[in-house]
């Protein structure tokens, strides 16, 4: 029902940026609570960051603390995208990203909420 695209991985030094974009198709973006997720080897799933859907609490943003100050999420609705400006990023930032839509929630932390997501993209910090 909603197919997620994300975009913009890569390989960076410490200190260095990235910016992700997710792109959603199949139902009306602006309905949909989006989140960022990651997950480095080793280690389950964790949550980064999400933007609350328009039709609820567009304005709403939800961020991990190890990202706040560094990691800013936001939706452009028009173009139907969610995008990740991450910034400082650390060795431990390394994991593969995901993109995730609900509609079940006008935003959410948690992983269970979310019923649509990306196949991932590999972000790598280098030392």
């Amino acid at each position: 029902q909603v197919q997620l695209v994300e975009s913009g991985g890569g390989l960076v030094q410490t200190g260095g940026s990235l910016r992700l974009s997710c792109a959603a198709s199949g139902r009306t973006f602006s309905s949909a609570a989006m989140g960022w997720f990651r997950q480095a080897p080793g280690k389950e799933r964790e949550f980064v960051a999400a933007v609350a859907a328009v039709s609820w609490r567009g304005s709403t943003l939800y961020y991990a603390d190890f990202v706040k100050g560094r990691f800013t999420i936001s939706r452009d609705n028009a173009k139907n995208t969610v995008s990740l400006q991450m910034n400082s990023l650390k060795p431990e930032d390394t994991a593969v990203y995901y993109c995730a839509a609900t509609f079940q929630t006008y935003i959410s932390r948690s992983r269970t909420d979310y019923d649509y997501w990306g196949q991932g993209i590999q972000v790598t910090v280098s030392s």
